[in-house]
């Protein structure tokens, strides 16, 4: 695979949130630093004005495997927009794309063996909570499409993610970094995939206690409203293999919605799916709202294909027409670096979510048969 990429800004285990972060307007007379960069991995800046290219199967894969493998090796974290998303996403995809980076899988598992070594209250702060969440759901996801069976060090992953729960069911999240790490909501819904993901796992626990941490959580999806809409996708996701969450009209309201928000060029926006001040605590407010699209937000890469691969899980049929319309828009709004545009709702510089916006669309035509 040719060795390009897209970057992310590193956050430290130990993060704290700002509100005052860099922001830089990008133009395409502006120089742009690489996204990911390191040893022989570049990954060019994202940027809105990328030129579309034809639909590229393997440019967009190549972006997949350098964004991971670079962020892996010049950041030394897990994090939830880049290598995070690769481990839940890529083994889906090995069917169309291949086996996965064993390397990625490899880093997850130095990082877990830290993790596990690391002090309990220690890592219930920062993003740590997240790291152990998307290890978990990451190693599921390996075992379930690669292994075919669980693996002694994903359910190691499993019972960590468990014993750092809180009483109400959740998980300690940042409040400041959407769509990511600005949600115990989404913590939650990422937690009940990875129990979800290798079917084996649940009905294996014979743990008393263990077995009442996944009812808090189910009790906490359940009962718990969304803190906003783009949550509800998030809820629908989840309940797609973890059962209890979700009743049949709840369900109906959350697929009318999301096909309301479904744009007259067939895409989805972020956007559309949360207030400036529903994501976190508001500091990201005054960032979205002075965008030159506010009121008309364009249709994005993140929000497309996450839809587009929840509504075809739920059983919608991929030739539904909201369903062909979104993917209609997926094949002709790939940029030449292989991934598909979505702006930061964070900063002007990194655009980092552009990473789980080239992940979700590759699966959603992967449900279609695209691939």
């Amino acid at each position: 695979m040719s060795r390009m990429l897209s970057v992310f800004y590193l956050l430290p285990a130990v993060a704290v949130c700002s509100a005052d972060e860099d922001v830089q307007t990008k133009s395409s007379t502006v120089e742009r630093q690489s996204q990911y960069e390191v040893d022989d991995i570049t990954v060019p800046a994202a940027f809105a004005d990328e030129q579309r290219r034809e639909f590229s199967i393997d440019r967009a894969a190549d972006h997949l495997e350098d964004g991971a493998v670079g962020w892996s090796r010049q950041k030394k974290c897990i994090t939830c927009h880049t290598n995070g998303t690769y481990l839940l996403i890529r083994p889906r995809l090995t069917s169309s794309l291949g086996l996965p980076s064993e390397e990625v899988r490899q880093f997850f598992l130095d990082e877990l063996a830290k993790l596990q070594a690391t002090d309990h209250k220690r890592l219930r702060s920062g993003t740590r909570p997240a790291q152990v969440i998307y290890a978990a759901a990451g190693l599921a996801e390996w075992d379930a499409h690669v292994f075919h069976q669980g693996a002694a060090e994903t359910d190691a992953a499993l019972k960590l993610m468990f014993q750092l729960q809180d009483d109400n069911g959740t998980w300690t999240s940042l409040d400041c970094w959407p769509p990511f790490e600005s949600s115990a909501y989404q913590e939650a819904t990422m937690a009940a995939m990875a129990v979800g993901a290798v079917p084996q796992w649940l009905p294996s626990i014979e743990d008393p206690e263990l077995l009442g941490r996944v009812e808090r959580l189910r009790t906490y999806l359940r009962d718990t409203e969304p803190p906003h809409e783009y949550a509800k996708v998030l809820k629908l996701w989840a309940s797609t293999r973890f059962d209890g969450i979700l009743g049949a009209d709840e369900q109906q309201n959350i697929v009318s919605m999301i096909l309301e928000q479904q744009q007259p060029d067939g895409g989805w926006s972020l956007r559309n799916f949360a207030a400036p001040e529903q994501w976190g605590r508001g500091n990201r407010a005054e960032k979205v709202r002075a965008e030159s699209d506010f009121d008309s937000p364009q249709s994005d890469g993140h929000m497309t294909g996450l839809v587009l691969v929840v509504l075809q899980q739920s059983g919608m049929h991929c030739e539904s027409d909201s369903v062909l319309r979104g993917l209609t828009w997926l094949k002709q709004n790939q940029r030449v670096s292989g991934r598909w545009w979505t702006r930061s709702l964070n900063t002007e510089k990194w655009h980092f979510i552009t990473y789980s916006g080239t992940a979700y669309p590759l699966l959603a035509l992967q449900l279609a048969g695209e691939l």
